[in-house]
């Protein structure tokens, strides 16, 4: 009997260091272990977790502009350059992994040539409109299966009928090790640090992120943003955040912001944009952090009022500086947080990703060979 898996054919729009491409890579790297050979497809000229996975890699033409025209030219380009780049695997034993909604392109290749096409769906939040509609009516018709991140996620955007689960987000085995390390105290040498990780998105947060600072001048706040430094000098002076808050660019490594952070904040704005999951929710509390998150989409499923942290809408600002206040001021209380932390973050482990995941591409295997 014929065992050999099929090759399976990843493409992702835009490689940098946020929470899709992390979950994509630790899926990649799980398959390839699974027996799948692996290639990728990505944007050029940008690093991003998709270059730690031991894969061949092949690029297309596509730069994020804030211009929308300009951005949905360079994006409609990419995906005709990708539709012709994958056509070249129309004779091989391939399966089309779509990380997102957007690399549409490669769904419409994969139609064309009778493949097997996987999607991993991380987004609801889409503009315009139009667009998301477009995407959603591609993926109707060309995917086989859709992976949805979290039970918000699956409820609110389910595609029609195409067969699709649930396949939570997790973390990489070697970040989940390194995190059991850290040693949680609710404050460092006297200071409480409020640390928030994001893209540079105003629906974020950001702002509201700067005005917590302004009003909690006794407490040190930083923020990283997903965005080189070259993007946030040209936003940013020093007269525009206090000097209780330092701003820094993207990072590789996160581990020193976790491992200083007192409290790990998720200021997005439910009316611009509802968080599908919250990565960075789930990387503090392995790091025994506590967590403040929105009150709407997919941290409901991570954050317990009182046991890990608690759930603010950005626009309570009483809710959000009492709550600061408090938890500053009873390290006690932090430290029972802490715990809640470390147990939720737990509950998230490897092995049934990886396991949900190979029983979905082995049964697209078969398929395959049949």
């Amino acid at each position: 009997m014929n065992t050999t898996k099929s090759k399976i054919v990843a493409v992702h729009l835009l490689n940098d260091f946020s929470g899709s491409p992390l979950v994509f890579s630790q899926a990649l790297n799980a398959l390839k272990a699974s027996g799948h050979p692996i290639v990728i497809h990505t944007s050029e000229g940008r690093s991003g977790f998709l270059d730690r996975v031991d894969a061949t890699k092949y690029y297309f033409p596509y730069q994020f502009y804030s211009n929308l025209f300009l951005r949905l030219m360079a994006f409609s380009f990419s995906q005709l350059f990708l539709f012709f780049q994958l056509l070249k695997y129309r004779k091989e034993n391939v399966i089309i992994y779509v990380n997102t909604l957007l690399p549409f392109g490669a769904a419409l290749a994969s139609f064309c040539m009778k493949k097997q096409t996987i999607y991993h769906v991380h987004e609801s939040y889409i503009k315009p409109v139009l667009l998301k509609s477009f995407l959603r009516w591609v993926a109707s018709f060309t995917a086989d299966t859709i992976f949805y991140v979290s039970n918000y996620l699956y409820q609110e955007e389910k595609i029609g009928n195409v067969n699709s689960c649930v396949l939570h987000n997790v973390l990489p085995q070697s970040f989940v090790d390194r995190a059991a390390k850290n040693l949680y105290t609710p404050s460092n040498n006297g200071k409480f640090t409020v640390l928030m990780v994001c893209s540079f998105k105003e629906y974020k947060g950001v702002p509201q992120f700067i005005e917590l600072a302004n009003r909690h001048p006794s407490l040190n706040f930083e923020l990283v943003l997903n965005a080189s430094k070259v993007e946030v000098c040209l936003h940013f002076t020093p007269q525009h955040f206090p000097s209780n808050l330092s701003v820094f660019s993207v990072q590789k490594d996160l581990d020193s912001f976790y491992c200083r952070a007192n409290l790990v904040v998720n200021l997005t704005n439910p009316k611009q944009c509802v968080e599908t999951f919250g990565m960075t929710l789930l990387e503090a509390m392995s790091y025994g952090i506590p967590v403040i998150a929105p009150t709407l989409g997919g941290p409901v499923e991570l954050v317990e009022e009182t046991k890990n942290g608690f759930q603010i809408d950005v626009h309570d600002e009483a809710a959000l500086d009492f709550r600061l206040s408090f938890l500053a001021a009873n390290p006690e209380f932090m430290q029972q947080l802490s715990v809640g932390a470390r147990e939720t973050s737990k509950r998230f482990g490897s092995d049934k990703f990886k396991n949900t995941l190979i029983d979905v591409f082995d049964l697209c295997n078969k398929d395959v060979r049949n």
